[in-house]
C-alpha cells in the first residue's frame, strides 16, 4: 500500500493469550486483527457499527485472505494500516498490513470483503437505503485515494 492516507493505522500489542507454545502468534489472531482494525477505521469516520446494527444493516465477511510474512511474537506492537480499496454501497473490499511498530518491518498482508444486507439477509444498497452511512464510507474511500 503505497502513498499517504488520512486512516490512522490500528495498534495492537500481542498479548501472551494470542501466542503458540513458542511464543508465537497463532495464525487465526491476524484475521481477529483485521477485524479490530476495520471497526477502528470505521469509527474513525464516524461509521459505529452498533448504530448500522440498529438501522437493520448487517455486513457480513464475504472473503477473507492473509499472507503471513513474518512472524509476530508475544509482546510485540504491531501498526495495522488499512486501505479502502473499493466501496460501491453493496460491497467494501479492505486491504490490510502489519507492519512492527519499532522495525517497520512487515509482518502480515490481508484483505477482507464485506456486502450489505438486511434483517432478512437481502442484499442492500447502502446508497439507496441508507444514504447517510453511504456518505460516511465513501469519505473513507476518498481518503484512501488521496495521493496514491
Amino acid at each position: 500500500m503505497s502513498g499517504e492516507s488520512h486512516i490512522k493505522p490500528y495498534i495492537h500489542h500481542a498479548k501472551y493469550y494470542e501466542t503458540d507454545q513458542m511464543g508465537i502468534v497463532h495464525h487465526s489472531n491476524y484475521i481477529r486483527w483485521m477485524e479490530e482494525a476495520r471497526m477502528d477505521v470505521m469509527s474513525q469516520f464516524g461509521i459505529s457499527y452498533r448504530d448500522i446494527e440498529e438501522q437493520g444493516v448487517i455486513s457480513p465477511v464475504v472473503s477473507v485472505s492473509c499472507q503471513y510474512k513474518s512472524m509476530v511474537h508475544f509482546d510485540d506492537t504491531v501498526q495495522i494500516q488499512v486501505k479502502v480499496v473499493k466501496y460501491n454501497g453493496v460491497r467494501l473490499d479492505l486491504e490490510y498490513e502489519m507492519t512492527d511498530s519499532f522495525t517497520g518491518e512487515l509482518r502480515t498482508k490481508g484483505t477482507s470483503t464485506h456486502c450489505f444486507l438486511d434483517k432478512e439477509g437481502r442484499v442492500i444498497s447502502l446508497k439507496r437505503d441508507c444514504p447517510e452511512i453511504d456518505e460516511r464510507f465513501r469519505l473513507m474511500l476518498g481518503s484512501a485515494k488521496i495521493n496514491h
